[in-house]
């Protein structure tokens, strides 16, 4: 049987053996090119910009100029040389580029907000391993000028509070130009960016400074949500901001005893929703969390650090949304939040990524058909399908 299936492989001609491997070629770069580049493409092109009222004083016309387009990611966890290895690295960092660069280039968001984490090893990394990451950061997350990147950080970026020293802080903030107790208003809609990794309440130099900037700035947009007759001495020489409550941005979520009131399909798995969350570790203290409830009365939280989506109403009407991470590291299912926001609304919408898995799927049906067509090419499959083709050939005879 070999001797005859090597005759027959020596028998076929030169030219139609070259074909047959220029299609082979072609179909295997075709997959490639599928699964790698262009399966982002069809994946978030289905992703649309939610509607938002904008309020009533809002016009028709005015309402596309003023809504602000806010894509919000988390927890990107670039992988360092202590614990990444390149080919974790190589594919994990190719999916959230694709993802990323996609995802701009079709949606074209106003405002990009990254929520902490964007590394693995910043709590560890040396100055040369964090200058490659940080290269590798922005080569990733690349953006034209129409578009603002914001990016807030995480323990991996800075060590929990025990790690967290002012050295790795300054080092963050220089190249982010990130400041806990920052504010940044675009389109009269009020951001405020939090350290929360700072919140540890006890008093250590980088927690008073950023909570003394967080006090300053609370007395800031409480005053300019004053009516304008409404006289007060302590606001009469602070700098007025547009009246609108603000939006609160943070790493940790606000203190919740765990995720078993979290529902959909990216949310945590059945067998850690019950697991209690730990303070200050897996969530913000509740002293922390009513601390900044009570300064800024926000109207939206987003937060990051689960991995995981969840939804918490606070105080019965304040909403918080945690974001899933933007990796397949972390999620078969990563995905990223569609904010249009404008002073007085808001509307929120998810975007999911591809999914990992269905990646896999496609390869390993590609694979399996790449095989088969060899086989069948070189007339080397098993008795049973040369029976059943003789079948087939009979009854088209008869």
């Amino acid at each position: 049987m070999r001797s005859s299936s090597s005759t027959t492989v020596k028998s076929l001609p030169l030219k139609r053996r070259l074909y047959f491997l220029l299609k082979l070629v072609c179909f295997v770069i075709s997959v490639l090119v599928f699964c790698e580049f262009l399966i982002y493409y069809v994946v978030i092109f289905q992703c649309q910009w939610p509607e938002v009222k904008g309020g009533a004083h809002v016009g028709k016309k005015e309402t596309s100029t003023s809504v602000l387009k806010a894509m919000i990611l988390a927890d990107t966890h670039l992988l360092g040389e202590i614990k990444g290895h390149w080919l974790d690295k190589l594919r994990r960092e190719w999916q959230m580029e694709r993802s990323f660069q996609t995802a701009l280039w079709l949606l074209q968001p106003d405002i990009v907000f990254i929520l902490g984490d964007v590394f693995d090893e910043g709590k560890w990394s040396l100055p040369q391993a964090w200058a490659d990451d940080v290269r590798r950061f922005r080569k990733m997350f690349k953006h034209p000028v129409s578009t603002e990147l914001v990016v807030i950080v995480g323990n991996h970026d800075i060590g929990f509070h025990y790690e967290m020293t002012t050295y790795k802080v300054n080092r963050f903030e220089k190249v982010f130009n990130f400041t806990s107790g920052k504010l940044i208003t675009r389109k009269g809609i009020n951001f405020v960016i939090v350290n929360s990794v700072a919140l540890e309440g006890d008093g250590c130099a980088v927690c008073r400074t950023s909570e003394a900037k967080l006090v300053a700035l609370s007395h800031k947009l409480n005053c300019s949500q004053q009516k304008p007759n409404h006289s007060d001495k302590r606001c009469s020489d602070v700098e007025k901001l547009p009246a609108s409550e603000p939006i609160l941005l943070q790493h940790y979520p606000l203190y919740r005893k765990s995720d078993a009131e979290c529902t959909g399909e990216d949310s945590a798995p059945p067998e850690e929703k019950n697991i209690p969350f730990k303070e200050k570790y897996d969530v913000l203290s509740q002293e922390a969390s009513q601390k900044l409830m009570w300064w800024f009365h926000p109207r939206l939280i987003l937060s990051g650090h689960t991995h995981s989506a969840c939804e918490v109403l606070h105080a019965g009407k304040t909403p918080e949304i945690s974001v899933p991470s933007f990796s397949w590291r972390n999620r078969n299912n990563p995905s990223f939040i569609m904010g249009s926001i404008t002073p007085t609304d808001f509307s929120l919408q998810k975007c999911f990524l591809p999914y990992e898995s269905r990646v896999f799927t496609i390869y390993g049906a590609a694979g399996a058909l790449l095989v088969i067509l060899i086989l069948a090419y070189f007339q080397l499959l098993t008795p049973p399908f040369y029976f059943a083709q003789r079948l087939i050939s009979k009854h088209k005879a008869v």
